[in-house]
């Protein structure tokens, strides 16, 4: 054998599993450099990890199926591993880590540790074929260098999913998947802005721009942080989240504001300054641009004082109840993860290898597994590539 193990994918799962597999091991990569989806995460700094992970911040149709590899390798074994190289990181909210210079330190930390275990990495190179042989699997590849093939024992499959294809994001995880026999769950783009169509994209259009925090729900989940309204619809943190859990057809419920709070301000302004009008009012819990495109249809009465019961229910209704239906979402053009992938029921959770092909391995996006936004990612990457590269390590 050429290698004892080759890793498809140079990103944050495969990198993280070339650190921890012994021997002769390659990671080949499609693009010009290694970790560059960690280079533009967080804006340059890359949200590394959250202090909170837990297997409760996943979407799987197995959810037990994280627990064994989060247990494993924690959030706290990576920080552990930052602070030793000496990076500094700063937390933002909710838990999400970040580094307080740069990304290329952790992918720099990454490759030292590559290099240090005895691994290579090969660039501009793309995978033609796999094919089982005896012992293990021949791959043959296409470089700048020409068209060669390989041979290793184990092939551990780490090249994500479908999102950002102007970075080259393919599906071929997937299709490797399927030539070996596993299943594939159903796969949508996630943490991805809604878009809007007709009269409600024009509105959206019209404030474009404008920020507020906000609760956004699905049927079967809410997250309460920000909203960004767009000029094709809605994104910010809430709407992203909410979005990995939305289907085609279903509303989405935006509660803007405490309907207590918003009844008590009401009632208040009615008795001391009746005179001022609704908008006027509403401008002081909420972004001026944003009013009118929300109480435009109430048909409320120019002054505060004469709104009665039952436009005060529908106002305290819109504010804190406000449905929409969104035409779809802006897919995998912007979405920052594959919701969905090669089925876990295929698949150790111990030690990430296919059950039904020895020494072939699935980590990373390409994994039915898809984590909340910040940080919840990447550390699904650090945990899976953890345990696949020692179960490597272990078989060696």
């Amino acid at each position: 054998m050429d290698f004892d193990t080759v890793i498809i994918g140079a990103g944050a799962a495969g990198m993280m599993c070339a650190a921890q597999a012994p021997g002769r091991c390659l990671v080949i990569e499609h693009a010009k450099v290694a970790g560059e989806k960690i280079r533009i995460s967080g804006g340059g700094r890359c949200n590394f990890t959250n202090i909170h992970t837990s297997p409760e911040n996943y979407i799987s149709q197995n959810p037990h199926f994280v627990k064994s590899a989060l247990a494993r390798y924690t959030q706290w074994d990576f920080i552990d591993w930052i602070a030793q190289n000496g990076i500094a990181y700063h937390e933002k909210t909710l838990g999400q880590l970040f580094c307080d210079t740069s990304a290329n330190e952790i992918i720099s930390m990454l490759t030292t540790a590559i290099e240090n275990a005895g691994g290579q990495v090969l660039l501009n190179t793309s995978v033609q074929n796999v094919v089982t042989i005896e012992q293990g699997y021949t791959l043959n590849l296409n470089s700048p260098n020409g068209q060669t093939s390989i041979d290793t024992h184990n092939l551990v499959v780490a090249c994500g999913g479908k999102p950002i294809p102007k970075m080259g994001a393919t599906d071929y995880g997937l299709r490797l998947a399927q030539q070996f026999g596993l299943s594939i769950t159903r796969t949508y783009a996630g943490l991805v802005p809604f878009t809007f169509s007709g009269k409600q994209q024009e509105d959206f259009n019209e404030i474009s721009g404008v920020t507020v925090p906000a609760k956004v729900s699905t049927n079967i989940a809410s997250f309460d942080e920000g909203i960004l309204f767009t000029h094709r619809g809605l994104s910010g943190p809430a709407s992203l989240q909410a979005s990995s859990y939305w289907k085609l057809g279903e509303n989405i419920t935006i509660s803007l504001l405490d309907e207590s709070r918003l009844e008590t301000t009401i009632k208040l302004a009615k008795e001391k300054e009746g005179r001022k009008s609704p908008h006027n009012i509403l401008t002081r819990l909420l972004p001026a641009r944003l009013v009118p495109k929300i109480i435009k249809d109430l048909e409320l009465p120019a002054r505060i004082a004469d709104v009665d019961t039952n436009q005060l229910t529908k106002l305290c209704n819109r504010l804190s109840d406000w449905q929409l239906a969104p035409s779809g979402t802006e897919g995998y053009r912007t979405a920052e993860v594959m919701v969905g992938g090669v089925d876990t029921n295929g698949l150790s959770s111990k030690t990430m290898m296919a059950k039904n092909q020895k020494g072939l391995y699935f980590i990373g996006e390409c994994v039915d597994v898809t984590g909340w936004l910040g940080g919840y990612n990447f550390q699904w990457a650090w945990s899976s590539g953890w345990v696949a590269g020692q179960s490597i390590r272990n078989l060696l």
